[in-house]
């Protein structure tokens, strides 16, 4: 079947980071099942822009993030997916979804890394770090402030933008950033930018989703 499996989300992934999954619609069931006849199993990861995860018919964003299987453990009525996301991809075209989405897609260049960055990448991990601290005094963190990071210093990048707290159109932009630099840059302004909505808890009827994976970012 031509085409790469996608699977649009209500959250972006990032490279170099953990996506759990528990997968239950049927379309989404047979693309499990498929993946797990191919040597290196990988599916594209998409933001849904309207509708929603289940039923189909959503729209979705152009730009994502192919995401490797690591561990599949089928449950009663479900299965439990754990995967790793690697590059970045652009859709160039959207392939008909039965019996699941599909698209034609073209990796992205990965960021160049220059050590002078890394003064830069000390300041994005100290201010993310502190402000997802502040979000789990709130209970909106989705990360524990203290996980650990790959050393790898491009890898880490990405991990420090995933692990920010900010909504998930914004973390949608910093995928999108073209430069190591940018991605760091960016990272610090949006982080100062989120904090002081973090100052009191979120006003009763909302409700904060929380990532349901116990896995460290770190390679």
């Amino acid at each position: 079947m031509p085409g790469t499996a996608m699977f649009p989300l209500g959250a972006v992934l990032f490279p170099h980071t953990p996506l759990a999954l528990r997968v239950f619609e049927e379309r989404y069931l047979v693309l499990i099942g498929r993946l797990l006849d191919q040597e290196d199993p990988e599916f594209g990861v998409v933001l849904i822009e309207r509708g929603r995860e289940t039923g189909g018919g959503e729209q979705r964003f152009e730009v994502g993030t192919l995401a490797r299987l690591t561990r599949v453990l089928p449950q009663d009525d479900q299965i439990a997916v754990v995967a790793q996301g690697t590059d970045r991809v652009e859709v160039v075209a959207w392939l008909d979804d039965d019996p699941y989405p599909r698209a034609e897609v073209r990796v992205l260049p990965d960021l160049d890394w220059h050590d002078q960055l890394a003064p830069l990448l000390q300041e994005a991990e100290h201010i993310v770090r502190r402000v997802l601290a502040r979000a789990e005094e709130v209970g909106a963190a989705r990360w524990d402030p203290n996980v650990e990071l790959s050393e790898d210093p491009l890898a880490r990048a990405w991990q420090i933008a995933a692990i920010a707290p900010l909504a998930e159109i914004d973390r949608l932009d910093l995928l999108r950033s073209t430069t190591a630099g940018a991605l760091l840059r960016q990272t610090i302004d949006l982080t100062l930018a989120a904090e002081p909505f973090l100052a009191e808890p979120a006003p009763d009827g909302l409700f904060v989703v929380e990532d349901d994976s116990d896995e460290d970012p770190g390679d």
